[in-house]
């Protein structure tokens, strides 16, 4: 579903990478990366790359693949209560992708010299994060058209600029989850839409309720201001980051305040408004105490969701054993095939 403010979770300075560095021959290799680079090369798994991008990539693409796979459990819980049955087909698809893309991510991430095993242990010890727009509650059946609408909207105006990252496995890797998530925005636009429309007025001002209470959360997914973004500027050299926290925000806010007059509902912000001079909406000042009480971990649902996946992951011990004893009965079949 998204990846989220990824930077904002390792402390780790910029010019970590050239501290690193030990010997000439280790230099003329930086001044040869840095130069395919600038000139706009894709970088493959197997080409030298500073410790530091490496570190950065794994930190942010195992991320984004924790993103996902936690995505799945405030909508799967959805599934069985979905109103119709085209509505629970497309749900239950919506989710199932979410797992794919996880899927995808952790196998770029592996690409870098991480292990799943390493990765999950470190999301399963609270070592590493996850997008924080997943530790607010679902509370009724709007939460998952907003979800859709607002939560995969942002992860598109997010993820479309990683299709031209510079490391080339997550590039590609981001190229259909684009296109997937593509899908997600738009039914939960369609599901709003259905309501409003051809709903009751109950059913109005539910869809109102939830617009209020996931319009914030769904801009801080883009982070902090730019100004408070330690590794932004790094991540920008590197091509890992293509466009900065503040200009998506901005993007993101100008694209939906029109959806919003087509829907019907009020964004709940009341200094949300028009600027002819910079051609964009201003918009009310976000509580980025709240952004960091969730990303710290005292969230609405954070004990809950990392709970399950901890739950998850242990109920699956057998067939993880399951698998490998199969494989290990047929290995000697297949080397003397």
């Amino acid at each position: 579903m998204y990846t989220q403010a990824m930077d904002t979770m390792g402390k780790d300075g910029g010019d970590a990478g050239n501290k690193a560095l030990r010997s000439a021959e280790e230099m003329q290799r930086q001044e040869a990366f840095d130069a395919r680079i600038d000139a706009g090369e894709f970088i493959e798994a197997k080409d030298w790359m500073p410790d530091h991008y490496r570190k950065t990539l794994l930190r942010q693409i195992s991320q984004h693949a924790h993103s996902e796979i936690v995505g799945m459990l405030p909508e799967g819980n959805w599934i069985s209560r979905a109103p119709t049955l085209k509505r629970k087909a497309i749900l239950l698809a919506k989710v199932q992708d979410e797992g794919g893309h996880g899927l995808y991510l952790y196998a770029a991430a592996e690409t870098l010299g991480s292990s799943r095993d390493q990765m999950l242990d470190a999301l399963h010890t609270g070592r590493a994060k996850y997008s924080s727009i997943f530790n607010y509650p679902t509370l009724t059946w709007a939460d998952m058209g907003t979800i859709g609408w607002l939560v995969d909207g942002a992860a598109i105006m997010n993820q479309v600029p990683i299709c031209r990252c510079s490391y080339a496995p997550y590039a590609r890797a981001m190229v259909r989850i684009c296109r997937e998530e593509s899908f997600h925005q738009r039914q939960g636009y369609d599901a709003l839409l259905t309501m409003m429309q051809q709903g009751t007025d109950a059913q109005r001002a539910m869809v109102q309720d939830a617009v209020n209470r996931w319009w914030w959360p769904s801009i801080m997914m883009f982070g902090p201001p730019d100004d408070q973004s330690p590794n932004s500027a790094q991540s920008m050299r590197w091509g890992i980051k293509r466009v900065s926290n503040d200009t998506l925000r901005q993007k993101f806010i100008d694209a939906t305040v029109e959806q919003a007059k087509v829907l019907g509902v009020t964004l709940p912000d009341p200094d949300l408004q028009w600027n002819e001079e910079r051609q964009a909406h201003d918009y009310g000042a976000i509580d980025w105490s709240e952004f960091w009480r969730v990303i710290g971990g005292d969230g609405p649902c954070n004990e809950e969701r990392l709970g399950a996946r901890v739950k998850a992951w242990e109920d699956g011990a057998w067939v993880r054993e399951a698998a490998l004893a199969h494989a290990a009965k047929y290995a000697p079949v297949k080397a003397a095939a």
